[in-house]
């Protein structure tokens, strides 16, 4: 997002009138009751205000900002984590049940905001140097001083750190950095289908359809396929996949381009990582997660055998969480297959590993203890 973008949000200070940008990846709109607070405010007051719509606008210590922002999420926690009303009657209720208490703790945690300066420093007592991490997220300092959330600016900060760390994959003999507003490849086990599936012997193309952090291009390229066009639409995936290709030495076997799912021409393998749970995003990094009327999915089913080389494969990497959950049925997912003109191969499944599985108080446990993550092996579909 540059800089000279930002919508405006305005508020009261000092009895005057005062406007700056308003920063918020989340799409949300300016806060039009804003008051100031400082280390003289209690969490309890805070909280209150924050429960009521009211935004705050920190001015005391960074530190101590801090602090507030832990004491607020535990009272949170303990308002939204709470089961109240009628119990669920399907795992569809449950989900969205779910969602929505969670946008609403997301929208309170939120409304806890800290100036920004044009040049990505921040006019707070002890400040955090949080300069590095805001360029990588939101790019070069544009000339303005803005406003955001706290919480949004601590993801961006934890998000660098994982950036410069990595996640070691040893699929790839060495580490993904992902970026901000980029899913990061923590969940192991589809990585893993990938990199064991049966590869067809002298396969010397392959297209990994929404690449987001390079992850499945790189297996494919450590596999041995000489040839990768990796594709996304989204400029913080684009840099990404790049990034992290050049970094694992494989720009020679990987081209990184922008598509809306497919590249021109056709490969004896295609393969499409999609987000596995048909709802809307509410940030962009949940792009990777929710994908709206499964979009991604079905621009994929439905574009395959066009994009599939004769006696090729396409493996789709999909999580039966939105079955188990009532967002779609096994009936829609092979109806879509073969309107798609394919027929399935074969299967490989695994069961996730993630701690949310074990996570007894996790509202979709009964769902994410269940699932299975499985890659189809789809083909053209043969002439009766």
């Amino acid at each position: 997002m540059e800089s000279n973008q930002l919508p405006e949000i305005r508020w009261q200070e000092g009895g005057r009138e005062q406007v700056a940008g308003w920063r918020s990846e989340a799409g949300v709109v300016p806060h039009a009751d804003i008051r100031i607070a400082d280390d003289r405010t209690a969490a309890d007051e805070a909280y209150r205000l924050l429960e009521a719509g009211t935004a705050l606008l920190w001015r005391g210590d960074w530190v101590n900002a801090r602090h507030l922002m832990q004491a607020l999420t535990k009272r949170a926690d303990r308002r939204f984590g709470a089961a109240r009303g009628k119990a669920p009657k399907t795992p569809a209720e449950a989900f969205a049940r779910h969602r929505e208490t969670q946008g609403k703790r997301a929208a309170l945690l939120n409304r806890l905001l800290v100036p920004l300066n044009a040049d990505y420093t921040v006019p707070l007592r002890r400040a955090q140097d949080v300069a590095e991490a805001c360029r990588a997220a939101y790019g070069e300092v544009g000339g303005e001083a803005s406003l955001i959330a706290l919480r949004e600016l601590l993801a961006v900060i934890s998000a660098h750190e994982w950036r410069k760390k990595g996640v070691p994959v040893p699929a790839v003999q060495g580490r993904i950095h992902p970026h901000y507003g980029v899913f990061s490849p923590v969940r192991g086990e589809y990585v893993d289908l990938i990199a064991t599936a049966p590869l067809q012997a002298g396969c010397e193309l392959a297209f990994d359809i929404g690449t987001g952090s390079g992850i499945i291009a790189a297996v494919l390229a450590r596999r041995g396929v000489p040839h990768i066009v990796a594709t996304d639409q989204d400029a913080r995936a684009l840099a990404c996949a790049t990034e992290n290709i050049e970094h694992l030495g494989l720009a020679a076997e990987v081209v990184v381009i922008k598509a809306d799912l497919f590249p021109e021409g056709k490969a004896p393998l295609v393969v499409c990582n999609p987000p596995w749970l048909p709802a809307q995003p509410t940030s962009p990094v949940e792009y990777a997660v929710y994908d709206p009327d499964s979009r991604m999915l079905r621009g994929f089913l439905a574009g395959l055998a066009a994009h599939l080389a004769d006696g090729g494969e396409g493996w789709l990497i999909i999580s039966d969480i939105a079955e188990l959950l009532g967002l779609r049925s096994r009936q829609q997912l092979m109806a879509w297959i073969a309107d798609g003109g394919l027929q399935v191969l074969g299967r490989l499944d695994t069961r996730p590993k993630h701690p949310k599985v074990q996570d007894a108080s996790d509202p979709l446990h009964a769902a994410r203890a269940a699932e299975v993550t499985s890659l189809w092996r789809l083909g053209k579909k043969k002439p009766a």
